[in-house]
């Protein structure tokens, strides 16, 4: 019977680091809601913090990081891309809302 390889990628303590990293975050967003700032300014700051926290999510419990860069890259422009058009379709959207009011 084959013998499988335990040595290899990442070990329980770099998950455990990585999952008290995201706690920490959470924790950090929580307390920057309850902070009283602006609006512009709690988004700026929650959705830089939020994309931290799926930034490693996906680097480490998905193991894109062990994947070749390519294949990283190629996610992060289709996220990117999607994203664009989402803003090119949203106003959209508005106009549908505005038209009902009338």
């Amino acid at each position: 019977m084959a013998e499988v390889d335990t040595t290899h990628g990442p070990g329980m303590k770099l998950y455990l680091a990585i999952w008290a990293a995201l706690l920490c975050i959470a924790g950090a967003e929580v307390f920057f809601s309850y902070r009283g700032f602006s609006t512009a300014a709690l988004l700026t700051v929650l959705l830089v913090l939020a994309i931290l926290e799926a930034g490693v999510g996906l680097l480490y419990f998905m193991h894109l990081k062990y994947d070749r860069p390519i294949l990283l890259w190629s996610f992060v422009l289709s996220v990117v891309f999607v994203l664009l058009m989402m803003n090119q379709l949203w106003p959209d959207a508005y106009r549908m809302v505005s038209i009902g009011h009338h």
